[in-house]
């Protein structure tokens, strides 16, 4: 069994991108609980499909749904030789939940990119302009931050009570520079 890895990091730290370089690096996938989603959707999967009604009513898909999604993509051969986890678990239950899953789900380290909460805002108020989405605005962004730090950022103190190791990156400066550091905390 290969690095089972998990990134957190607030909305705007670079999770996706440095989650993508590095799976590459390491020949393991990355698993994006977004992608998933809407790639179960677009294969129309039975998953897919109860995921796709509860999105268009507005609502978040629930807990049970994800995690059934999570356990069939580790399930998959190439999983085998470790992940990347991006997206999930979201909070301490969610977490839970995984982890009494199997042993497959089991999660070897996590990886926290760090960065400061006005280079957050600026960067997401940047990516927002870019893909023309008015409705990102500095409190919409504040708010998701705030949810993070609320919702997520209590798993960076739940996982090392369960034996598992945070090694908190700085997620500033160039993708190369960032990487690097992702790569060097894996080494230690």
């Amino acid at each position: 069994m290969g690095r089972r890895l998990l990134f957190l990091g607030p909305p705007g730290a670079g999770k996706g991108t440095q989650a993508t370089r590095l799976a590459k690096a390491l020949g393991i996938p990355h698993i994006s609980t977004g992608d998933m989603l809407r790639q179960n959707v677009a294969d129309g999967t039975d998953l897919g499909k109860q995921a796709e009604a509860i999105m268009h009513a507005g609502d978040l898909v629930p807990d049970d749904l994800v995690l059934a999604m999570v356990q069939d993509r580790l399930g998959k051969d190439d999983a085998a030789c470790g992940y990347i986890l991006d997206g999930f678990p979201r909070n301490v239950s969610q977490a839970e939940s995984l982890s009494a899953m199997n042993q497959l789900a089991g999660i070897d380290q996590v990886l926290l990119l760090e960065v400061d909460t006005e280079e957050l805002v600026q960067r997401l108020l940047s990516r927002a302009k870019d893909q023309g989405r008015a409705d990102d605005n500095e409190e919409s962004i504040r708010n998701r931050l705030d949810v993070y730090r609320d919702e997520t950022s209590p798993l960076v103190d739940w996982y090392p009570t369960n034996g598992v190791s945070v090694a908190s990156v700085q997620g500033s400066g160039s993708m190369d520079d960032v990487t690097a550091r992702l790569v060097l905390a894996l080494a230690t």
